[in-house]
């Protein structure tokens, strides 16, 4: 791995944990205010909303590496390398495929919900969904790196799960 990839790794970890990291906090700000002073803070919830969906699409579209996310093992080592490459081809031109004939049409919907806001912060929700454009892009990379490495006969290798 270079040195431009692995501080994009970093820096993409970074923003990960600074998200949870920050999630935790106003998580506990809230209980706090909430069971220990007996006053309910309404920020906090819509924060902590808005940062459950920045850590889960951020950590789906950055920081969780390919062989972590669901797959068929069981017909992945069931059959040869040249089905393998077959598969991975396939598999990669559908998602994708998907991603990026949808990301217009997710970018406009984002786009087009900057005129609403949040009920108590008042962020355009633009920003609330926006990681939702970051990880089908990331979608459209992811695969058609994984169909450069197909082509090329890297990663057809069974996976470590074995009955």
């Amino acid at each position: 791995m270079n040195a431009v990839t692995r501080w994009l790794r970093r820096f993409a970890n970074a923003i990960g944990g600074g998200l949870f990291l920050s999630l935790f906090v106003i998580f506990i700000i809230q209980i706090g205010a909430r069971f220990g002073f007996n006053r309910p803070l309404p920020w906090t919830d819509e924060a902590a909303v808005i940062l459950y969906i920045w850590v889960i699409l951020w950590a789906a579209a950055f920081v969780v590496p390919e062989r972590e996310h669901v797959v068929f093992d069981l017909v992945w080592n069931s059959v040869g390398p040249r089905t393998r490459q077959v598969m991975a081809i396939t598999g990669n031109l559908l998602v994708g495929g998907l991603a990026l004939a949808g990301l217009p049409a997710t970018w406009d919907y984002v786009h087009f919900m900057q005129r609403e806001g949040t009920p108590v912060l008042e962020i355009p929700l633009m920003w609330v969904y926006l990681p939702l454009v970051l990880l089908m892009a990331a979608l459209v990379a992811r695969s058609a790196w994984a169909i450069w490495q197909a082509v090329r006969g890297i990663g057809l290798q069974q996976s470590d799960l074995r009955l």
